[in-house]
């Protein structure tokens, strides 16, 4: 795909975001589109954002971890994405709908705040645990700048990982101190529970998520930096939401993390 049409499918989808108006699967219009091609759109996507808004990257995300979601998005590899600090939000937050996302759905995930770099390939879970400082109850809110969810691999890289904003619980701890795969979540939805899930949903442990996750950007030449926090998948089944929703979940022995949309 020439520099062209990657410039203009980029912008696109940074106008989307912008207005909250979804587009037509790129998949549907550029057949031969590759994830590498995607991955240069969410560039020029980013790099609007980076220019245009003044945002700065505070992190990365894997998405598409889970077969649950995997089974609902009918995308069966994991995807993966850049966290902006305009995307953050803390615990409790009240998230407007309207004018700011388009179809959005709540995932319950555990970040890791690192503080150390991280250049992939060939890092190892080890590699990851050595570099997290501590990780974090964690709800990201997807949200797809294509129409009606109907993505492929391609759509979702090429959009940013489908990511629209995260929430981040105030409990920090030290992932040395948790077996990671067996961490238990349970999720809320208006107060009732909503599903549960165990952290080795994300590839059987989250540590080996987010080292995929390092090696794969690291072959485009994306570092991980100290002070980044890494989204490392979700461990239930997405959650659509509308305003009214209150969202909670809790992370045995860690914590938990709250929003609410409006």
């Amino acid at each position: 795909m020439n520099q062209e049409k990657i410039n203009s499918l980029g912008d696109e989808l940074y106008e989307a975001l912008r207005t909250a108006n979804s587009v037509s699967p790129l998949t549907d219009r550029e057949s031969d589109i590759q994830i590498e091609d995607a991955y240069l759109v969410s560039q020029r996507m980013l790099s609007r954002r980076l220019e245009l808004d003044g945002e700065k990257v505070v992190g990365k995300k894997i998405g598409v971890t889970s077969k649950p979601v995997q089974d609902m998005l009918k995308v069966f590899q994991p995807d993966f994405g850049f966290l902006t600090d305009a995307m953050e939000r803390p615990d409790a937050a009240q998230i407007p709908i309207a004018g700011n996302l388009i179809a959005p759905k709540a995932e319950g995930e555990i970040a890791f705040r690192l503080n150390k770099d991280l250049v992939g390939p060939g890092v190892t879970e080890q590699d990851v645990l050595d570099a997290t400082e501590t990780i974090i109850p964690c709800f990201e809110i997807v949200d797809s700048r294509i129409d009606d969810w109907k993505i492929k691999i391609e759509d979702t890289v090429a959009d940013n990982a489908s990511c629209g904003v995260y929430v981040l619980g105030k409990n920090e701890v030290d992932p040395r101190d948790h077996d990671l795969p067996n961490l238990k979540m349970k999720v809320y939805k208006n107060g009732e529970l909503h599903s549960e899930g165990l952290g080795s949903a994300v590839q059987g442990n989250p540590l080996t998520a987010v080292a995929w996750l390092a090696n794969t950007l690291g072959e485009f030449g994306i570092p991980f930096l100290a002070g980044e926090v890494i989204l490392s998948g979700s461990l239930v089944p997405l959650i659509p939401v509308v305003p009214g929703d209150e969202m909670s979940l809790e992370v045995e022995g860690i914590g938990s993390c709250s929003c609410k949309f409006v």
